[in-house]
């Protein structure tokens, strides 16, 4: 799979790239006469991402082969929308994504026809998606010309619309659908509790502590500090999970304290570098930005890349170091970036 650019999208491809998490989803909130057609087990990720890159900040998707029963194939293509706003173009968007599958399938010579294509949205903004599913909803033209327009439909789930109570599935996606629903909505510290009292039986198992520590860090790491805090997490955790909620929680920060010790001593190794050198020290120091934010969140847009490419003061160079060791995710960066070089 592509590499991750955001805590949303990290926590997005943890948990839909574990196949029975996926085919739970897929068996649930696809349409019942397409579910139906879907032959259970028979699911093969494509490791291809078909999104550009200047839109990674804000988008991640999924591509899955699916069998039918039959014995003919299909691809599930998940568009997930990890803003808090809606992008009224999403159907030319998915409609250039979808021929790109195609033509990624037409180089692919066991394949001699394309594959059908079920376009899904995964949306967990606050509002309610209120975009228009059809293509030719987007293009303005007499009726006569629009047998020339192209005509789809693509699916929407949208947590933010489902009653709690519909979103009951195994605890591994009951509990991610729940986090996605809340991320961004006031009450989350009020459900957390709730949420995780899900999560008991998997804290005595191996494979359960890991999955505990992943909502956890997705929480810490895409909930605003301003509603919630790391005490409201442990508060929260303890409360559920009265046996084990404090070891998880020590756990955690002292993962994350190491993280923090192994962050400062790449800066300081950067910093030093870059002292130890005159001549070619803009593009060392450009370097020393993008080597930190790779190490912590493995991808950087072109976007971000081509800002720094035009920043030529040394001294701005070494702030923005110090902002991509403190950033909590790339979009914090990227605000905070375009905020020092617009003042």
């Amino acid at each position: 799979m592509d590499k991750v650019v955001n805590p949303h999208d990290k926590f997005f491809k943890d948990i839909f790239t574990r196949k029975e998490a996926l085919e739970e989803f897929l068996g649930r909130y696809l349409p019942g006469p397409v579910s139906e057609l879907l032959d259970p087990g028979a699911l093969e990720y494509v490791k291809d991402s078909f999104i550009d890159e200047e839109m990674k900040e804000y988008r991640s998707d999924l591509l899955v082969q699916v069998q039918l029963r039959g014995g003919a194939s299909a691809y599930v293509y998940i568009l997930f929308e990890h803003k808090s706003y809606q992008e009224p173009d999403v159907a030319y968007d998915l409609l250039v994504y979808m021929v790109r599958i195609w033509r990624r399938s037409r180089k692919e010579k066991h394949q001699p026809r394309r594959l059908p294509i079920i376009p899904l949205v995964f949306y967990h903004g606050p509002t309610g998606w209120k975009i228009a599913l059809e293509f030719d909803s987007l293009i303005d033209c007499p009726e006569a010309l629009m047998r020339f327009v192209p005509r789809f439909e693509y699916l929407v789930c949208d947590v933010s619309a489902y009653p709690d109570e519909e979103l009951r599935a195994g605890v591994i996606l009951q509990v991610a659908l729940l986090l996605f629903k809340y991320i961004f909505r006031e009450d989350l510290g009020d459900r957390l509790p709730g949420i995780f009292a899900l999560m008991k039986d998997l804290a005595g198992k191996s494979t359960g502590m890991e999955l505990i520590e992943t909502f956890i860090r997705y929480i810490l790491s895409a909930a605003p500090e301003s509603r919630l805090s790391r005490e409201d997490v442990h508060s929260a955790v303890h409360k559920a999970l009265t046996s084990t909620g404090d070891e998880i929680m020590i756990t955690i920060a002292d993962r994350i304290r190491e993280e923090g010790r192994l962050e400062g001593r790449l800066e300081g190794r950067l910093e030093g570098r870059l002292e130890g050198r005159g001549e070619g020290v803009l593009c060392s120091s450009r370097e020393a930005v993008l080597e930190v934010l790779e190490a912590r969140f493995e991808a950087v847009s072109q976007s971000i890349v081509k800002a720094l490419d035009e920043v030529d003061n040394p001294t701005i160079l070494r702030v923005l170091l110090k902002q991509a060791v403190k950033a909590d995710s790339i979009e914090h960066f990227r605000q905070t970036m375009n905020s020092i070089l617009n003042t």
